[in-house]
């Protein structure tokens, strides 16, 4: 997908502080106040700049929602960092199973606000998609198609513990993700071919299979969309720019920016300000995507994709991707997976698919994508991920703010609406007491310099 406003920029550095926007003729000209970091309610001071890095599921929500919620008088820059661009990292490798639930149908904490928010993004993204400006290579029919998977998700029950654990949960779904007991012969018509092995199911309908990497590239044009509206408006310019390169250290945004939203997920431990000081453990999934012979019957227009121990996620009647394998402590971020990494893989993932869907015996295996994840400390209630403002991590001594948002985990799809509002009003605002206190108490035992 072709970004929208590329600054040429050699040297692969910040730009220097007195620079001027060839689109907007806008000349930046006054430096930064060192002694302290200015908020951004006031719409008739400098141009509020923004530098947020990494361009999956994090980054692309808090981009939206700073260019929604920001005044329409307030001149805003929105620089994007990522190397490999949209969706290129862990969130565009994803299965795409969207539902507000733990692997044991519990309700997540806040699910219903995140799972209402996340809706609201997915219109938005939807909506992009289909405008007169979505250029992305894909036809139309491909980029709708991010959203309609809508066939729902089957849990089957493991063992009797697990039935009993899931049929108590059940009682608290939400009315707008339903959660369904099914018996044998109901999830066979769903899904011919299914094995319960406790001829119990629970099935999700309103649940979504999203393509995260159609939804990453619309929800950028959503993106775009906003700046172009605001230039029609008598209000301030708004200006995004996409800029494919890599980040190294934080002090390059030094005396260029206000604020500094790190959206790097596993690759924030490789920032020298910030590496060892965060609780986050990295691991590393595998996923397989296996294609049906033309010979053989699809699989069903209807059918469900499935949680279990592994899970499947349905890309079309004769395209599968499963998952994830569970490597911790990795280090390797790329996407690329050697044919040792595959064939582990699918010794690992095919027989715990096959124990819920034999038919998938019958798949070919096509190829394999790996995503690094940035997995949260576990707490009372769950595994959250971390938000904050984090001078008082790195050190106080700076012209701007830094914020962070990550440790999605593998609930990236469902968290990142919901809390890139959050982050994107902690910025403008300056205030970070707008993010809940349960996910900025990680600070709380973190080393201060």
């Amino acid at each position: 997908m072709k970004s929208l406003n590329l600054w040429p920029n050699p040297n692969g550095r910040i730009l220097p502080r007195i620079s001027t926007c060839p689109t907007l003729n806008l000349v930046y000209s006054v430096p930064p106040s060192p002694s302290s970091v200015r908020c951004h309610s006031s719409p008739t001071q400098l141009p509020l700049r923004c530098a947020v890095l990494g361009a999956g599921f994090a980054g692309l929500s808090v981009v939206w929602h700073l260019l929604k919620q920001s005044p329409k008088e307030l001149q805003m820059r929105i620089d994007i960092y990522d190397e490999v661009g949209i969706g290129g990292g862990a969130s565009g490798v994803s299965g795409g199973l969207l539902h507000p639930y733990s692997p044991k149908v519990k309700l997540l904490w806040e699910g219903a606000q995140c799972w209402k928010e996340s809706m609201k993004l997915l219109r938005v993204a939807e909506e992009a998609s289909v405008s007169k400006d979505c250029r992305t290579g894909e036809s139309a029919e491909d980029m709708k198609a991010f959203v309609a998977h809508k066939r729902g998700i089957l849990r089957p029950a493991t063992d009797m513990k697990n039935m009993i654990k899931l049929n108590d949960n059940v009682k608290t779904c939400l009315p707008s993700c339903r959660v369904e007991t099914l018996n044998d012969e109901e999830a066979q018509s769903l899904l011919p071919g299914v094995c319960l092995p406790f001829n119990t199911a629970f099935y999700m309908p309103e649940a979504l299979n999203i393509n995260s990497q159609h939804y990453l590239q619309a929800l950028f044009q959503g993106c775009k969309n906003l700046v172009k509206e605001s230039s029609t408006l008598e209000s301030g310019h708004k200006q995004l720019s996409l800029h494919k390169r890599s980040v190294h250290r934080l002090s390059d945004f030094e005396g260029e920016y206000d604020a500094v939203i790190i959206c790097l997920g596993a690759k924030v431990n490789m920032l020298p300000e910030i590496s060892g000081r965060l609780p986050l453990r990295t691991c590393r999934g595998v996923i397989a995507h296996l294609e049906l012979p033309d010979d053989m019957i699809g699989y069903p227009e209807s059918g469900p994709s499935i949680l279990s121990d592994a899970w499947i996620s349905v890309q079309g009647p004769r395209s599968l991707k499963v998952g994830s394998t569970w490597e911790w402590k990795s280090i390797n971020s790329l996407p690329n997976v050697s044919t040792d990494e595959a064939t582990k893989a699918l010794l690992e993932l095919l027989p715990k698919a096959s124990t819920i869907y034999p038919g998938i015996k019958d798949w070919v295996f096509t190829g394999a994508r790996a995503g690094l994840r940035a997995m949260p400390p576990l707490t009372t209630l769950g595994s959250l991920p971390l938000l904050g403002c984090i001078n008082d991590v790195i050190g106080r001594n700076h012209t701007c703010r830094y914020w962070l948002f990550g440790g999605l985990g593998s609930r990236g799809l469902l968290y990142h609406a919901w809390l890139g509002n959050l982050m994107a009003q902690a910025v403008l605002s300056c205030n970070e007491e707008v993010i809940p206190s349960e996910l900025t108490s990680w600070k709380a035992t973190e080393p201060k310099i």
